[in-house]
């Protein structure tokens, strides 16, 4: 049977699920005294976490009483009021930022508009928002500090995942990221993608084949052709550097595997979308 191009239209995975589009405001240290903020509204985000005393938030889902250890976060646009424990007021650091990839972030933890404040865990965050100055002059300081700030919402969702993602680890998609990083290795091996989904092989095989209609070998292998398809239409590079760019060391080998998949040669296919191009 003769495949078309179309056939290798494999729906990839979205190796980055957010935009990439996070940023650092400012972040800084409060000493136990009676500061206290609003009523009011703000347009970032900001995540707080006591290190001692206590103190109260209130934001029309309610009055959470904090202390220390306990993280609370304040949302863009969302009414709040916060105040110290008159007898033993809090101490806490902050970081401000902004970005529409925060509200997928924090969608990943417990965190919540009407559950703002999460409980202690067994480690001391308090180390991680030392994230940078007020003001970056810089472009090396800037990077750093958003790369600081990622740090350290990677902590919040470790330690505060929320509850529902616990259970629906995306064990094909595990395997689907991997083999997108790495099929241009000619040393990857379907252990290699077991291994990195972290679950027993036959279950990965069989929650692989149930979702994609396909083996994990044969979507390696439909993958590589695909990438194949790709670098062939540029004609840029030689076949044999467009075999060993998609994982294959043997040019004659890849030309097999090209042609059973696609009906035409590498060569040919390469001649057909050249006319293709002039035309």
């Amino acid at each position: 049977m003769v495949k078309r191009d179309e056939d290798f239209e494999i729906n990839s995975f979205n190796h980055s699920r957010f935009s990439n589009n996070l940023t650092y405001i400012s972040n800084g240290h409060k000493p136990p005294n009676m500061h206290k903020w609003g009523p009011g509204v703000r347009d970032i985000y900001a995540l707080h976490y006591i290190e001692r005393g206590k103190g109260v938030l209130e934001t029309r889902h309610g009055r959470f009483s904090l202390k220390a250890g306990e993280s609370f976060m304040i949302y863009p646009h969302m009414e709040i009021h916060y105040y110290p424990d008159l007898e033993d007021p809090w101490e806490y650091v902050w970081v401000d930022f902004n970005g529409e990839e925060a509200e997928k972030l924090l969608s990943l933890t417990m965190f919540s508009p009407d559950k703002p404040v999460v409980p202690i865990c067994n480690v001391n965050l308090k180390s991680f928002f030392d994230i940078g100055v007020n003001i970056n002059t810089k472009p090396f300081d800037k990077l750093r500090s958003d790369a600081k700030l990622r740090l350290l919402l990677s902590y919040y969702i470790e330690y505060y995942q929320k509850e529902t993602l616990i259970l629906q680890t995306d064990y094909v998609g595990v395997a689907k990221n991997y083999i997108h990083n790495n099929y241009w290795k000619n040393t990857m091996r379907v252990s290699d993608i077991v291994n990195a989904a972290k679950i027993e092989r036959s279950y990965l095989f069989r929650l692989f084949k149930e979702e994609t209609g396909m083996s994990i070998s044969t979507y390696v292998t439909e993958y590589r052709i695909r990438r194949a398809c790709e670098l062939l239409k540029s004609a840029e590079l030689s076949i044999k550097s467009v075999a060993y760019s998609v994982g294959y060391r043997d040019q004659l080998y890849f030309s097999k595997i090209f042609k059973k998949a696609t009906s035409h040669t590498p060569s040919e296919y390469m001649t057909l979308h050249a006319n293709r191009s002039v035309l």
